[in-house]
């Protein structure tokens, strides 16, 4: 397919879970967008309990990531129990075979986002994405990149 192809049959070229990252990545960014304003920074409670939802596996590295950046949330395995929910989403794309002959590099494309949810009112108290071409440790990475940002934000 030629780049000056329509854009519609460009369109059905994205695959599912590129949409989805798209379709993601666009609620989280509108969502900041419309935190930035005039309202001051949502913050978390220290020792806030949080339920991180499955994620294709993408959880069990962000709840290590909470750990080994020492974010002072108390995670619950129970969402009944807890004050916050995390959604997340991640997506590994492997380094293709051009990138490693001419670039000489083997690292993963990442992408992944996370969104914090009061579980009392529903509001969205913060959001986050993360993107690299070149992820050394992939998905290790990108959920350190997302606990550090959700640091910031629990007082």
């Amino acid at each position: 397919m030629t780049p000056a192809a329509p854009l519609e049959k460009r369109r059905m070229t994205m695959t599912l879970g590129a949409r989805i990252a798209v379709a993601v990545s666009c609620g989280l960014l509108m969502t900041a967008a419309a935190h930035a304003g005039d309202k001051p920074v949502k913050t978390i409670p220290a020792g806030a309990s949080v339920y991180i939802a499955p994620s294709d596996g993408f959880e069990a590295n962000l709840k290590t990531a909470l750990e080994v950046k020492q974010v002072p949330l108390t995670v619950v395995d129970d969402k009944k129990k807890a004050d916050y929910e995390i959604i997340s989403h991640a997506e590994t794309q492997k380094a293709s075979t051009s990138k490693k002959i001419l670039l000489g590099s083997w690292h993963s494309k990442e992408e992944a986002s996370i969104q914090v949810n009061d579980l009392k009112s529903g509001e969205v108290v913060f959001a986050y994405s993360y993107h690299t071409d070149n992820s050394a440790h992939g998905r290790k990475s990108s959920a350190e990149s997302c606990a550090k940002h959700l640091k910031e934000v629990v007082k």
